[in-house]
Formats: structure tokens, C-alpha cells, sequence
């Protein structure tokens, strides 16, 4: 990912977008009485998973933000992982991988504020090229898309030559562009099953292409990628779950381990997992993901308990009230792409949504 700043000295071409928009104060951000009143019905959505002790510094950012995406012409996309008071209060579009970039095609605004990590931002450029991109924390990264390069991507091609290269999203715009296609948790199987040939390369996710292999005839060639929040989870944590209560529900998302996988009840994306439990409504339900989501999908389904195996995601954590509210304040941290990775890269991407379609 590159920065405006960045972009423009190697080119002398992009024109960051701080200077395309309207110089703006930070507003004042301060809890009034108006304002408790204004936003107590936002706070009556959300109070069984914000403590009230945090509302009066969480809606002074909450009230400023959305007030701002007003005036710059801005959406908020934000991640299933992101914490309520970003997900519920200020987000415009929220959903999974594949639903912000079925939705990032398609946004009618000006701005785009990418509440998620870089590859999103960078995904959402790709179908947004003439649009400004904006991620509040450039350093929000991913270890799934550390894990491989562009380059390795063209080794793969020159050692299985004729193979179909099937990749993850949660991937580079590099990775991106020397792909055939890209992926999600939700679509893969029907992607790799797309080509009719009997060996496929899905990478980088080694647990999500094993946890794919077993549903298909196809031969899938893997590559020792990993999310550092799903792989901490063990079978043995969720045979303890089932022990504590015989009764309780498990739902896996496929980048765990294969053997976390099996000891599920059921398996899926987060926008899988989120739609299981609001048609079957467990009584104790434990989401065997990021931490947040659970908090996220509390919030529609009263009824049903949570059980949190709490493993956060650092790098989505990056993201905070404070730096979105900065973001569209100074316009800043904006998201380029080399234009001509940017071409190959948004193909794959291209490719992947209208075989949905």
C-alpha cells in the first residue's frame, strides 16, 4: 500500500487529498446535555455491549463523524471485526470481505473511509479508482497478507505452470495482480470449483485451502499462510467449551485449524456466522473468531448469550473513533495504487464478484 505523499513523488501525477478538499477544524468534543439527548436513541441500539460509562466519550466522535461524512460526501465501510461503537454508530456499509467489496463497487460518494485493514482499503481503491480512499491508520496491517508476495506468486506460476491461481482477498494488490482470481471465506469453494480442472493453487490461507479441500474432488495446493487470530484457537479449547456446557453451539470461521473446524457445529464466513445465529437463535452460542464480532452480532440478537473466546485482532484495532474522525478532518491517510498493478489486480477482484453476480 502506498501513500498519497508517497505516490506523488514517484509519479509527480496524484494530487493528495488534502489539498483536493476543503481545510477543516477538528470540532469541539464535548458532551453536552443536547447531546446526550440527541443521541440517546443511537446509544438505546448499542447499550448492552457499550458500557455506559464509555458513552459520554465515545458519542462527542460519533455525533463529529457523522456530521463530517455529510460534508465531505463520505461512506464509512467497516469490517465485521471493528468494535460496536464504530460497526453500530458510524459505519454506513458493514459486512465481510466480500460484502464491502461487492459494496465499494458500487458506492455512490466521494470518499471512501476504509474502517478495516490495508488490503481492504486497497481492494477498495481498486474498484474506486477515481475516488479518494481513505484508511485512519496506515499501519493497520494483516499477517495473512504479510505472508506472501508478488514474487511468490510468480514462482508459484513457474513451478505449477497451467494451474489456476485462486487467492485470498485478504491479500496485497501486488498478490492481487498475479493472480487469476481472488477469493473469500464464503465464495472459495465455489471458486476453486469454477475452472473444471483437477489441481488449483488457493493461497496464502493454508487452514482456509485445507478446510476448502475436504468439500471438493479438486486437488488444492496450499501455502503456509496463517491469520495470527484464528490459528491461536485449539480443538482441545473448544472440547473444553462443550464439557463446561454439553448444550452450548460452536461456529468456526475457516481460516482456523482444520481439527478447530471439525469440533464445530458449524463453519462459515463472518457473514455466514452472523446469519446462522440469527436464524437459528442458540441459547449459548460461542463465535469462534475476532473478539468484536461477537459484541457486533449481541447487539441484533438479544436473546441468544455469548461466549467470548477473546482473541483480538491487533491490526484491526488500529482503527478508532479518534483517527476516523482525524481522517476526515485532515483527509488523511489516503490509499493509492500503482496504476499498473492497479489494472491486474482489479481484474481478479472483477473476476471474483461476477461470478457471484
Amino acid at each position: 500500500m502506498a501513500l498519497a505523499g508517497e505516490m506523488q513523488r514517484k509519479t509527480g501525477t496524484e494530487k493528495p487529498a488534502a489539498r483536493q478538499f476543503k481545510q477543516m477544524d477538528m470540532p469541539e468534543l464535548e458532551y453536552t446535555p443536547g447531546m446526550a439527548k440527541e443521541m440517546a436513541p443511537l446509544y438505546e441500539k448499542v447499550k448492552h455491549v457499550i458500557p455506559s460509562v464509555e458513552w459520554p466519550f465515545f458519542a462527542p466522535y460519533i455525533h463529529a463523524i457523522n456530521t463530517l461524512k455529510k460534508e465531505r460526501g463520505a461512506v464509512v465501510l467497516a469490517h465485521n471485526y471493528q468494535t460496536p461503537e464504530i460497526f453500530h454508530c458510524v459505519s454506513d456499509i458493514a459486512g465481510d470481505s466480500l460484502q464491502l467489496a461487492k459494496e465499494a463497487a458500487k458506492v455512490d460518494a466521494d470518499v471512501i473511509v476504509q474502517c478495516g485493514v490495508h488490503f481492504m482499503a486497497e481492494t477498495s481503491k481498486l474498484l474506486n479508482p477515481q475516488k479518494t480512499v481513505l484508511i485512519p491508520d496506515a499501519k493497520a496491517g494483516c499477517s495473512l497478507a504479510d505472508s506472501i508476495t508478488g514474487a511468490d506468486v510468480r514462482l508459484l506460476r513457474e513451478t505449477y505452470p497451467g494451474v489456476p491461481i485462486v487467492t485470498y482477498v485478504n491479500t496485497s494488490a501486488e498478490v492481487k495482480a498475479e493472480s487469476d482470481i481472488c477469493c473469500t471465506s464464503s465464495n472459495a469453494l465455489q471458486i476453486v470449483e469454477s475452472f473444471g480442472t483437477d489441481r488449483v493453487l488457493c493461497i496464502p490461507d493454508e487452514f482456509l485451502a485445507k478446510n476448502i479441500a475436504k468439500q471438493t474432488d479438486v486437488t488444492i495446493l496450499t501455502w503456509k499462510g496463517h491469520c495470527e487470530v484464528h490459528e491461536r484457537f485449539t480443538a482441545e479449547e473448544l472440547r473444553q467449551y462443550r464439557k463446561d456446557d454439553p448444550n452450548i453451539v460452536i461456529i468456526a470461521h475457516p481460516e482456523c485449524p482444520p481439527e478447530v473446524v471439525e469440533e464445530a457445529d458449524f463453519s462459515g464466513s463472518t457473514s455466514g456466522m452472523i446469519n446462522w445465529v440469527k436464524e437459528n437463535q442458540p441459547k449459548r452460542v460461542v463465535m469462534v473468531t475476532e473478539c468484536s464480532m461477537s459484541d457486533n452480532v449481541a447487539v441484533e440478537n438479544p436473546n441468544v448469550e455469548f461466549v467470548r473466546p477473546c482473541n483480538l485482532c491487533p491490526h484491526m484495532k488500529r482503527i478508532s473513533l479518534k483517527n476516523i474522525l482525524e481522517s476526515l478532518v485532515y483527509m488523511r491517510e489516503e490509499v493509492t495504487v500503482d496504476p499498473a498493478v492497479a489494472m491486474r489486480a482489479r481484474q481478479a477482484v472483477e473476476r471474483m464478484i461476477n461470478l457471484g453476480n
